[in-house]
């Protein structure tokens, strides 16, 4: 399990007195539990058994994936906030801890690839124009939900539509 990998590295990172990894993985690792409690409190509507309610809570690989993912696309963002402010140390910073996180997600798809599910979707749609964008992104998404980022699939739909 992934949450499992991430807390002996993060012991790990510690160890070996790697800051930036001990701190990365510390912030997911966070956010993990924020998404657990957030899942806890919605869970507790329905589950009152105090035993059933925290296994319940406990986020899958799937779930950590999506958290994982969230945290990369923060990064991504500093980084072209940073790129255009002129300042390449914190781009190469976030550059870092970027790497770091994609250590954990699963393998990312080809673009060639992508493109294939996206031509697929677009077929068992039957989306015409851009209006039908949202659909076929959702079918997409679906399908190759942590393999592939969102902006990519968003354009290659985009370009998919327009021909």
């Amino acid at each position: 399990m992934i949450k499992e990998k991430l807390q002996s590295d993060v012991k790990e990172a510690l160890k070996a007195g790697n800051a930036v990894k001990r701190m990365v993985l510390g912030s997911v690792l966070s956010a993990v539990k924020g998404r657990e409690l957030d899942k806890r409190g919605r869970l507790s509507k329905t589950e009152s058994d105090p035993i059933k309610l925290e296994e319940l809570s406990k986020l899958n690989d799937e779930e950590i994936v999506e958290v994982l993912s969230s945290e990369i696309k923060k990064r991504k963002e500093a980084m072209d906030l940073y790129e255009k402010g002129g300042r390449p140390e914190l781009v190469a910073k976030e550059g870092d801890e970027l790497n770091i996180l994609m250590e954990y997600m699963p393998e990312q798809m080809s673009e060639d690839a992508v493109r294939e599910e996206v031509k697929k979707a677009v077929a068992s749609t039957g989306a015409v124009g851009v209006k039908d964008m949202g659909k076929v992104i959702g079918v997409v998404m679906a399908k190759i939900k942590g393999r592939a980022d969102g902006q990519l699939v968003s354009r290659l739909v985009k370009e998919e539509l327009l021909k």
